[in-house]
């Protein structure tokens, strides 16, 4: 049985040269905006403000919200679980619905004061080995306590939707050694419901639970 290596990142920011003074603006912006910056704009803004629970709002959210002082178009962008979406192409189309519809049903077309535009980033992520190895589940809860927050981050949230894989590498990892309840138990888990540091704390009680030895 292969054991689990443990990861972490390093997240490079990219300007794209793309900001939306209104929300016509910024619905045109998302659909031609790699899904890196769709990325950027929703998870990375979750790891960035990971002391928050629960779940912040996206960027959109927050920009419509607090700069083009829309409330009601920024609840029902923020209200969007990302949890439920396997790929951010289709994490995008949401977001392109609501707004969609929002500008179908509504005249008013606020713009940012000038200096305050959403500007379109994305990121590249690096992938780095670390010295944490585990080879049993009692040696993963270990290793779970020492690793930092973006390797975690980078287990659970990457892997599962940027990287579009059907699962977290944790739980694809107990799987592989037979551990199917506790896969499936942390399959389930909604990480967005947890702060970085409660997540880990979770999983930690988790394994508790499934290790035997």
């Amino acid at each position: 049985m292969e054991p689990f290596h443990f990861y972490t990142k390093l997240d490079l920011t990219i300007l794209l040269g793309l900001q939306a003074k209104n929300v016509t603006e910024l619905l045109e912006c998302i659909q031609v905006a790699p899904e890196s910056s769709v990325y950027h704009h929703t998870h990375r803004f979750l790891q960035q403000h990971h002391y928050l629970s629960p779940e912040p709002p996206n960027d959109f959210a927050y920009w419509i919200t607090d700069v083009l002082n829309d409330p009601a178009l920024g609840e029902k962008l923020s209200s969007v679980d990302v949890i439920q979406f396997s790929s951010l192409s289709d994490l995008r189309n949401r977001f392109v619905e609501i707004m969609e519809s929002h500008l179908t049903n509504n005249a008013r077309r606020p713009e940012s004061p000038p200096g305050e535009e959403f500007h379109f980033m994305a990121c590249q992520t690096f992938a780095f080995h670390t010295p944490y190895i585990a080879t049993d589940l009692s040696e993963f809860k270990e290793m779970l306590t020492r690793v930092s927050i973006n390797s975690l981050y980078y287990h659970v949230f990457d892997a599962k939707l940027r990287l579009e894989r059907g699962e977290n590498d944790f739980s694809r990892w107990f799987r592989d050694r037979g551990e199917t309840a506790l896969a499936d138990e942390l399959k389930r888990l909604d990480p967005y419901t947890y702060t970085l540091e409660g997540l880990r704390n979770k999983i930690m009680k988790l394994v508790d639970k499934y290790d035997k030895d």
